[in-house]
Formats: structure tokens, sequence, C-alpha cells
């Protein structure tokens, strides 16, 4: 199982110029393609024509509009990047990291009959959902940072297998992904808690998760040991 899902990671390794083939198979890349160099055009044009204040409303700050960073973006990047991801999905990132791909079955093998990792970071997602999808790349960088012999991070779809949400105690669709610390096969910490609302689910970030569940205690005691 490892090895094949290994081997589409390093096929597009292989690939001399992977960013040239996800533009060519995947819209929602393509699509900002051109959106930045439609702003190329469209400033151009606009700095002979339009008033020097309201070129700068419009095309300032030309990073944003490639990234589609809502919180620091020109008027015409923030729109652009709202209408392709309404009319696009987002690819999901395809590596794992340090992570571990693992069915329901074998996460609670691993939990019951022991591994050699005390800690078991688990993320539950499901790429079916947009909020999954743009977060999918956290959570295999953090393992490639903390992932030692005492923590090891693994990710469950509970989209193909939706039954393992009731058995781990997730609210669908409002709770995911949701991520569990296990300590010796024990749950130790989660987020969202159960206390959280749909509406009170805070916005996932590595700097959340990393405060969260101690991971840079927990990095240095084990190199202190």
């Amino acid at each position: 199982m490892e090895a094949a899902s290994a081997a589409p990671a390093a096929d597009k390794r292989r690939h001399p110029f992977p960013w040239l083939n996800l533009m060519a198979t995947e819209p929602f890349y393509l699509l900002h393609f051109l959106l930045f160099f439609s702003y190329l055009g469209a400033r151009s044009s606009a700095s002979q024509t339009l008033s020097a204040d309201l070129v700068d409303r419009l095309f300032r700050r030309v990073p944003s509009l490639v990234l589609g960073d809502s919180g620091d973006s020109c008027v015409l990047g923030a729109g652009g990047s709202k209408v392709i991801s309404i009319i696009t999905q987002q690819p999901p990132y395809d590596g794992l990291g340090d992570c571990s791909q693992l069915t329901p079955l074998q996460l609670e093998s691993l939990l019951t009959e022991g591994s050699t990792s005390r800690f078991w970071l688990v993320e539950f997602r499901a790429l079916c959902s947009s909020t999954c999808v743009q977060k999918c790349r956290i959570f295999p960088d953090l393992s490639v940072i903390y992932s030692n012999k005492n923590i090891s991070f693994g990710v469950v779809d509970i989209g193909h297998f939706p039954n393992a949400a009731e058995k781990f105690g997730i609210s669908l669709p409002g709770q995911i992904p949701t991520y569990i610390l296990f300590e010796n096969a024990v749950e130790v910490a989660r987020l969202p808690e159960f206390s959280y609302t749909e509406a009170s689910v805070p916005t996932i970030s590595k700097k959340l998760l990393c405060q969260h569940f101690e991971l840079d205690r927990r990095l240095i005691q084990y190199v202190s040991e």
C-alpha cells in the first residue's frame, strides 16, 4: 500500500516542470495563471487612462492577486480569485510528508496492539470538503518537522470510511478536519473539541495545531531525552 501511494508522488518529482504539468491538468491553477497575466495587461492599459489613485486601488499588491489572500489583496485579485474558487475546485495536496495513510482498522490496530510510538496525532479529513482541501498541506508539513520515535502522524480519510466519524466522535460535516492526539492508545486531546459548535470551530493553522498539541514542547522533550 505504501509503495503504491508513493508511486504517483515519485512520478511528479521526476517531472522536469511539475508546475507546468499542474497548469495543464488543473483548471484551478491554469485560471490563476491567466488571471496573473491579465492583471499585467490590464494594469498597463489602465495606467494610461485612469487616475493614479484609482489604479493604485485596483492593481496594488500583485502577490496577493496570485495567492488569493483576501486579507491583503487588491480589488481585482480578490474578486478574480473568488470567481475561480466558485467555478473550479482547488486540487488537494497529494504529499504525505512523514504521515501514514491509514484505514480505521489500521489505526485501531496500531492503537490497541501497540507500536513504537508513544503518541499518535491523527488527522480525520474528507477531501470532498473544500475546507479539508484548503488545509490538507498543513498536516504533512508539520509531520516533517515534528515526527520522531515518540510521536507519529497519521491521516484517515473519513470520506472513504464514514463510519469512522461516529466511532471517534466526529460530527459531520461541521467538524472536519478533526485532529486527535492519542497517548498509548488513549485520546488525550482533540481539535476541535467536543464543546465547539459548528459556528465556533477555529480556523486551522500550523500555529494553532502546534500550540494546541504542544508539539514544540514534545519535540524538545524528545531531543533532551
